[in-house]
């Protein structure tokens, strides 16, 4: 096991900077995600760590070693590429024991070694065919039999799954998962997919222009995003966002949207605290709201009921996402059971869930509040305009 660390780290290209001012820390026997869309400096960040790279600034780490200038030979760490990089002249027992060879081990140790990680992949039945006659889920086992064998003390994997299908991707998020676990091994993967990222990580690092957005669990990346990007890379469909005024009435808090208004009753309401932050109230913020939150009912379920059309129906089979437009022209998203069938263009009344509304500041698209988050003194409570 490895213990990864990065220290304000930078990268530059020319006048691109891949990496900026990088903090990361990943821990022994952790299964550690890097998520953000290309061009995030997630490829960038793994190559600094094994030694690809050198950094224009700051300090990397290996178990508490500066490995700045060590070759990456040295390193002892596993990079598996998402071109996998097999040698397709070779048999898949000869790519698997490549690395042994070149540590120069006796031809039976190296038999056994890539015997052992054959039967472990399930692929001891392929050893002496070549790459070319392997489908793309077996060609992904020899590439990830070929890091194992080395045993080293970290693996790295550059998007390993994203040129596989649904299904096989599934397979192997199963499997990746299942090795992990038995081998209690540092393993940093990187991909731009959130369904990986979600599923198979203990950590998740939201990586956007070089800079960490948010690092934490995958259920407090969800539940809390940091700000408005994590927000839309991780959940599918992604959350919705609308603009609305901030104002007071009496003794309340109200964000005011043309649809609808969200009341937060009460002077002493935590979600005024956290929009004033150390000054006033914004003029405006923007309300997110998942579409797994947002409630569509065929009838007007009265005072609370919010009303929109329905613009595009998509089944999914084991849920439908509906296209909803409120107000004049704002179309928000809502996953509602396949039971629920609506028509294109038909009225329905929607509710959010009052306990995960998120705010987020209007220019930095830092989130501000969440509901349900702390203890409130009242409800937050939605009514039509």
């Amino acid at each position: 096991m490895a213990h990864l660390k990065l220290e304000n780290v930078s990268k530059r290209f020319g006048f691109v900077e891949a990496v900026k001012q990088l903090n990361l820390e990943i821990h022994n026997g952790e299964f550690f995600c890097i998520l953000g869309p290309p061009g995030a400096g997630k490829t960038t960040t793994l190559r600094l760590i094994v030694g690809l790279e050198r950094p224009d600034e700051g300090t990397v780490y290996i178990d508490g070693e500066r490995v700045n200038d060590l070759h990456p030979g040295k390193r002892d760490i596993a990079m598996m590429f998402q071109n996998l990089a097999l040698y397709p002249d070779k048999t898949v027992f000869a790519n698997i024991a490549y690395p042994l060879r070149e540590r120069k081990l006796p031809k039976d140790e190296i038999e056994t070694q890539v015997t052992a990680v054959a039967k472990k992949l399930y692929i001891d039945h392929l050893l002496q065919r070549k790459p070319g006659k392997l489908s793309g889920g077996e060609r992904q086992r020899v590439a990830l039999g070929r890091c194992l064998v080395r045993q080293p003390r970290a693996y790295l994997m550059d998007e390993p799954l994203a040129n596989l299908d649904a299904l096989l991707r599934l397979e192997m998020r199963i499997e990746l998962k299942r090795i992990q676990q038995e081998l209690n091994e540092t393993l940093v993967y990187v991909t731009h997919d959130q369904v990986e990222a979600m599923s198979m990580s203990d950590r998740i690092a939201v990586l956007n222009r070089g800079e960490i957005q948010q690092c934490d669990l995958p259920d407090v990346v969800y539940s809390l995003p940091a700000n408005r990007f994590v927000a839309t890379v991780v959940g599918s469909p992604p959350t919705n966002f609308i603009n609305a005024e901030v104002t007071r009435q009496n003794n309340d808090l109200l964000v005011v949207h043309q649809a609808c208004t969200l009341r937060a009753a009460g002077n002493g309401h935590p979600l005024a605290a956290a929009l004033a932050g150390k000054g006033a109230l914004p003029d405006r913020v923007l309300v997110g709201i998942r579409p797994e939150d947002i409630q569509v009912l065929s009838d007007d379920p009265g005072s609370d009921g919010v009303q929109a059309q329905v613009s595009v129906v998509e089944p999914l089979g084991g849920e439908t996402v509906v296209d909803l437009t409120i107000g004049p022209e704002d179309i928000i998203k809502a996953v509602v059971p396949p039971a629920q069938h609506f028509a294109e263009g038909q009225m329905v009344w929607i509710r959010f869930d009052p306990d995960r509304i998120h705010f987020f500041d209007a220019e930095s698209g830092a989130r501000l509040y969440t509901t349900g988050q702390a203890e409130r003194l009242e409800c937050m409570e939605m009514t039509p305009a």
